[in-house]
Order: structure tokens, then sequence, then C-alpha cells
């Protein structure tokens, strides 16, 4: 199963890219994890925020593939517990060749990429810096993992 991450924004800061990284190289060659950085669009103080968001989501879907499994991370999505996600991935494994993230910009995600989605998974109702969802979906990923494979990383 490959899990894929496509994020908005670039140049993330280096404590983003080290947490990241920490949890993708724990993650076991059949389960890897790759992130995909899409450019975030050009906003100045006339920009208007649905267009922001559907030029981000016109390049976000582009990467998309018909068969991919799409989870948007949404705050109005619903809410998985460590469990929920260990059976999650589960079940993902063997069905759909690729499991697909999706991280909005600063505005969020478009409503076709909601649209696109087979689920939205909101990861707490607080408000994150967009980077450090990156930081906390991989760790997440990893942590779902050891508990579907019994590794002593999670603990109940």
């Amino acid at each position: 199963m490959k899990l894929k991450i496509l994020a908005v924004g670039q140049k993330m800061p280096g404590w983003v890219a080290a947490g990241y990284q920490e949890y993708a190289k724990r993650m076991p060659r059949e389960c890897s994890i790759e992130t995909i950085e899409i450019p975030p669009a050009k906003r100045t103080k006339q920009s208007q925020l649905n267009k922001i968001k559907e030029t981000e989501g016109k390049k976000i879907l582009s990467l998309i593939k018909e068969n991919d499994y799409v989870v948007a991370l949404e705050v109005k999505g619903k809410a998985w517990s460590t469990a929920d996600l260990a059976k999650k991935l589960s079940a993902w494994q063997g069905i759909n060749p690729s499991i697909i993230f999706l991280i909005g910009g600063p505005d969020g995600l478009s409503a076709d990429c909601l649209n696109r989605a087979n689920e939205q998974w909101c990861l707490s109702p607080l408000t994150f810096p967009h980077p450090l969802v990156r930081v906390i979906l991989a760790e997440q990923l990893y942590r779902g993992w050891s508990l579907m494979n019994n590794h002593p990383y999670h603990r109940e």
C-alpha cells in the first residue's frame, strides 16, 4: 500500500521536514509515505479566496488517479481514533494502489477536492498551522500502522 500526502505549500521550515521525515522513515517498505508539495496560489490583498482554493484544487486534482482512494483533511470531517485509523489502514491494504491524503493551504481545500474525497477526516477541532499537520499526519499514520501490527510504539 502506498500512502501519498498532497499538501499545499513548499519550502517548509527545518523542524517540519525533520519531524515528518522521522515518522516517514519508520514506515515499512510495504506501507511507505510520500509527500508531494503543491505550490500555493499567489495571494494579494485583492485575491478572492474562492479563486485561490479553486486554483490550488485544480493542481491537487490533476495528481489524483481515478482509482485512488482520497481522504481529505477537513475540520468538518469525521474524527477518528487511533484504533479507527488502524482499522482503516487494515481495510485499505490490497484494495487500492494509493491512498491519498489531502492537506489544503491556509484557506482550506476547494469544494471540488472535498467532493472528490472518499472520506473527510478531522484530525482535531483545534486549528493547526498547515506545516504542522504534515508532522501530525505522518505520526498518526505510523501510530496506526504500529497498532495494526502489534508494534510496541502505540500503548493503550
